[in-house]
């Protein structure tokens, strides 16, 4: 990793609005959309939707919005990369963000996949059933024939934002500024898990496991390629599988 030309305070100031035109906006919205569920009654029975119809009754116009979503979502990770790439050209390949490693990448990235999806559901059904997690309704589309590329495209943007985000950039950034590797493991795993507040304690938590085994393994091989593959896939799982089954399987509502 190459040394920034920058002090620690503007490169921690620099990670610090990075977040708050990204992640960090979500994560305090988070905060107040589940102090509000809090006071209104708590969890059990809330349902969160996500990736819903803007103008169900102008197919053509819903399909330009969920475009034009999945596009202005991709772009903090495109100005975390332009911040890095301006004091090191080779940026994008020092954090793995890059196409060197195809196979490598996509074998790891369906590894863990499976290694987090699974726990994963079987947390999400318990943390449901104790009463600390809304249920979530991954995909409320209307049943159009754009629905599940879209649904893949916004799954790959979640991806390359969060990983490029959270774990390429921020570990860059607050390594140059002198923090400790498990310190910066700990509070970007934190920080994930805040932004999946609005889903309940239960979202919150499952994040925060999964961003310490993503850092983890981050700092072991310096690349966010398998973490961006597996990322993509969990969604891809959990956006259309939704859609695909919520009218079979009983226990998805």
């Amino acid at each position: 990793m190459s040394a920034s030309p920058f002090g620690r305070r503007t490169l921690l100031a620099e990670t610090a609005l990075v977040l708050l035109v990204s992640l960090g906006a979500s994560a305090i919205w988070s905060l107040l959309r589940i102090v509000s569920l809090l006071t209104q009654g708590g969890l059990s029975g809330v349902t969160t939707t996500m990736n819903s119809s803007a103008y169900p009754d102008r197919p053509w116009l819903d399909l330009v919005h969920q475009l034009v979503g999945v596009g202005l979502g991709v772009v903090p990770a495109l100005l975390a990369l332009h911040l890095l790439t301006r004091e090191d050209r080779d940026a994008p390949h020092r954090i793995g963000a890059d196409l060197r490693r195809p196979g490598s990448d996509l074998l790891r990235g369906v590894l863990l996949t499976a290694a987090v999806g699974i726990p994963g559901l079987a947390w999400y059904l318990g943390s449901r059933a104790l009463g600390i997690n809304t249920t979530v309704a991954a995909a409320d589309l209307a049943p159009v024939w754009w629905a599940v590329p879209v649904l893949v495209l916004a799954a790959l943007q979640n991806a390359v934002l969060e990983e490029v985000v959270m774990v390429g950039y921020l570990f860059t950034r607050w390594t140059q500024a002198g923090w400790g590797r498990w310190r910066v493991i700990v509070v970007s795993a934190f920080v994930r898990g805040s932004y999946h507040l609005y889903q309940g304690f239960g979202g919150f938590v499952g994040n925060v496991v999964m961003g310490l085994l993503f850092g983890w393994l981050y700092a072991r091989t310096r690349r966010v390629g398998p973490l961006v593959v597996a990322h993509t896939l969990l969604d891809v799982v959990a956006f259309v599988g939704y859609t695909l089954a919520r009218d079979h399987l009983g226990w998805l509502r």
